[in-house]
C-alpha cells in the first residue's frame, strides 16, 4: 500500500488534471437536483394518493429528504454547479428543508475540513460520539441530531452562535439566516396547517423522522474508527457501495477523496477516486460491513468494560 499522503499527492497533480478535476459545470448539478427533487415530488403525491404500500414510500420519501443533506454539503464548497448563485440559492432551500443553516454550516464544516477527525478542533466530534451501545443507538434514532438542528436555528436566531470556528463578522448574517428560516417555517404553519393541509405531515415531517437513521447509518462511517492523523487518506473512510447509493449521496461515498482535494465537484469525484485508489488507508465495502464492524467492536468494549473512542 503506498505511504504517500494527500499533499503529497494533490501536490503531485499536473495542471491538466488540476484543470480537468475542478472544472464546475451547472448541467450535471442541475440534471441531478431535478430528478432527485422529482422523486420526492412523486413519492408526496404516491403518499397522498395512499397507492398500495405508501407506508413503505414513507421511508423511502425520508431517505430522499434527508439525504439532501448531502447537496447542501456540497453547496458549502460552492461545487455541484458552476453558478454560485444557484450553490447559494439550493443551500438554501434544501437548508430550509432539512432545519439546518446553510451559512452557520458552512463555517462548522469547513472548520471540520481543516480539522478533521482533530479530538480538540473538529466541530463534528463535539457532543456524544458513539463510543458505546447507548450512544451508537442514540445517534442511529436520529433525535439528537433534530434537537441539535433545532437548537442551533433559535440559539443563531437569538444572536446565541458563537464557536472558535465562527468569525465575528458572520453573526449579523447567522442571525438573520436563523430569523429568515424561523418566520418561513411560522408562515407554513400558519397557513399549512391552519388551512387542514395534511400533506405538510406525511409527505415531509414524518417522512424526516422516519429517514434520519438512515443518513446517520451512512454518516457514520465517514470518519467512525479512523485514526486521529493529519493525512486525510486516513482520517477519512471511502465506502465502495452500490451506484444507487453513491448517487443518492452525491458521490459522497468517495470521501476520502473529497477531503483530500474539497475544490472537485461531485461528478468529478469518480474520476479523483481512480487516481487515488492506491493511496487510501481506510476503506470499507459497504455500510452493511462497516456497521458489523463497529458492533463487534462495541461488543468486545462491553465484555471487556473498556472506555470506548470514537
Amino acid at each position: 500500500m503506498s505511504e504517500m499522503d494527500h499533499k503529497s499527492f494533490v501536490a503531485g497533480l499536473t495542471s491538466e488534471q488540476r484543470l480537468s478535476l475542478t472544472e464546475r459545470r451547472d448541467l450535471p448539478g442541475l440534471i441531478h437536483l431535478a430528478l432527485h427533487l422529482g422523486l420526492i415530488v412523486a413519492g408526496g403525491v404516491a403518499i397522498m394518493a395512499g397507492v398500495p404500500g405508501w407506508p413503505v414510500i414513507l421511508v423511502l420519501q425520508g431517505v430522499l429528504l434527508v439525504f439532501l443533506f448531502t447537496l447542501l454539503h456540497e453547496t458549502v464548497h460552492r461545487t455541484p454547479f458552476a453558478s454560485d448563485a444557484l450553490n447559494i440559492w439550493s443551500g438554501r432551500l434544501v437548508g430550509l428543508v432539512i432545519c439546518l443553516p446553510p451559512e452557520w454550516f458552512r463555517y462548522f464544516h469547513l472548520a471540520h475540513h481543516k480539522h478533521t477527525h482533530d479530538p480538540d478542533r473538529d466541530p463534528e466530534l463535539e457532543g456524544d460520539p458513539p463510543g458505546d451501545w447507548d450512544g451508537y443507538i442514540r445517534n442511529l434514532s436520529g433525535l439528537p441530531v433534530w434537537r441539535f438542528h433545532l437548537r442551533t436555528v433559535i440559539e443563531n436566531a437569538l444572536g446565541r452562535a458563537k464557536a472558535p470556528w465562527l468569525p465575528v463578522s458572520a453573526h449579523a448574517r447567522v442571525r438573520n439566516e436563523a430569523q429568515w428560516m424561523l418566520a418561513v417555517y411560522a408562515s407554513i404553519a400558519m397557513t399549512g396547517f391552519a388551512a387542514g393541509a395534511t400533506w405538510l405531515f406525511w409527505c415531509w415531517l414524518l417522512p424526516m423522522l422516519l429517514g434520519q437513521p438512515f443518513l446517520r447509518l451512512y454518516l457514520m462511517a465517514e470518519h467512525g474508527r479512523c485514526p486521529h492523523v493529519a493525512n486525510m487518506f486516513e482520517n477519512t473512510r471511502t465506502t465502495y457501495t452500490a451506484r444507487l447509493v453513491r448517487w443518492l449521496a452525491w458521490n459522497m461515498p468517495y470521501h476520502a477523496e473529497h477531503h483530500a482535494y474539497p475544490n472537485v465537484p461531485f461528478h468529478k469525484l469518480p474520476m479523483l477516486h481512480r487516481l487515488t485508489q492506491p493511496h487510501l488507508r481506510v476503506t470499507e465495502r459497504g455500510y452493511w460491513r462497516f456497521h458489523l464492524g463497529f458492533q463487534r467492536w462495541l461488543s468486545q468494549n462491553f465484555r471487556n468494560g473498556e472506555p470506548s473512542d470514537r
